[in-house]
């Protein structure tokens, strides 16, 4: 089971989507919710190009409008990620189109009537923190004059659980809270901590389903990433977590301390090895740049010889015979430092410019 999953499993629980949205939306109009509604909407949706999102999670609750008694329906959306995607918001926006359209499609909306508001949420808790941009618009280049007010302008709502401290989310008695400390703990008592708050809140008959669903994504999820060593199929409630932390919180921390000083290793080959291209390529650069001006100085010193030579040929040939023409001067200046040693000493015998350059 994959962490989405394990997330899909968990706030397919009303409760959940509940505490998500009063201890995380930070807007007033969420005090005008009637949780008591939350409903669960099914999340598969085809495109016209025939591909399916069946991960979407989506539930309505009612809206309450001022003192009238009139009701709007509310979309959540809520998307898992694990990775930092530059182009989340072109996803997000393509699934509430297709959200859209399917409520369309199945006259959920007649003609005439307005689409329900929608929020979209993206759960994050991937190591490094959300840089991507939230807002649609930000993706586009600005566009000249006024074709810039048609620039999308859509925005999710980005919750980065490594973003929170443990003092904010240990104030909230909240079930996600608990899920997000428990993403963050570093150590096997900070699970304990936040197991003994679930088993108290979990207590009912009425709970027996979202504590499995805690159960189920803590066994195949969130222990195996910290103890991938370790069997826990004999695990099959909250409290035998407790137990077995309990029991073992020795050697958990030696794996888990064990866990972190592979990670640190990992971590620091991959920087290591960044660094080192890094500093490899300013290396090579200042010994491309050395090399090269030595090798532009000999250069430069056996162009300049050459040069003088050819002058110095030129001259002892104009003494003697006369000026020569251009194609004889194009001839000379072409020429190696031996082969002008050579003709030099011809000069000095020779009756004819010709003779001079006789094969």
């Amino acid at each position: 089971m994959n962490h989405d999953h394990g997330y899909k499993l968990l706030f397919s629980h009303a409760e959940m989507v509940a505490d998500l949205l009063r201890g995380f939306v930070k807007e007033g109009w969420v005090n005008e919710l009637d949780f008591s509604t939350l409903e669960k909407i099914n999340g598969s949706y085809i495109s016209d190009d025939l591909r399916e999102r069946q991960d979407d999670i989506i539930w309505r609750l009612r809206r309450k409008q001022g003192k009238q008694d009139e009701w709007l329906y509310v979309y959540l959306l809520l998307e898992f990620q694990s990775t930092v995607d530059w182009f989340m918001a072109v996803r997000i926006m393509t699934y509430i189109g297709l959200l859209y359209q399917d409520l369309i499609r199945s006259e959920s909306i007649k003609t005439g009537e307005q689409l329900p508001p929608v929020l979209p949420m993206v759960l994050y808790n991937g190591d490094h923190r959300w840089q991507a941009p939230v807002n649609m618009g930000e993706l586009i280049l600005p566009a000249p004059g006024g074709l810039d007010r048609y620039r999308p302008q859509l925005n999710y709502l980005l919750l980065d659980e490594g973003r929170y401290h443990e003092h904010e989310l240990v104030a909230l008695r909240n079930l996600t809270a608990a899920l997000f400390r428990l993403e963050n703990s570093r150590t096997p008592e900070d699970v304990q901590q936040v197991l003994q708050a679930l088993i108290t809140w979990l207590h009912t008959p009425e709970q027996d389903s979202l504590r499995r669903a805690f159960t189920v994504w803590l066994k195949r999820v969130f222990l195996p990433g910290r103890m991938p060593k370790t069997s826990f199929d004999e695990i099959h409630d909250l409290q035998e977590v407790y137990s077995m932390l309990s029991e073992r919180v020795k050697d958990w921390t030696k794996d888990w301390k064990q866990q972190g000083i592979e990670e640190g290793k990992q971590i620091g080959i991959q920087e290591g090895k960044r660094i080192g291209i890094q500093e490899g390529k300013q290396i090579g650069i200042r010994e491309g740049r050395q090399e090269g001006r030595q090798e532009g100085r000999q250069e430069g010193r056996l162009e300049g010889r050459l040069e003088g030579e050819v002058e110095f040929f030129l001259r002892l040939l104009e003494r003697k015979f006369g000026p020569a023409d251009e194609i004889t001067q194009t001839r000379i200046k072409s020429t190696d430092s031996q082969t002008l040693l050579r003709w030099g000493e011809r000069i000095l015998v020779a009756q004819t410019i010709e003779e001079v350059f006789e094969e």
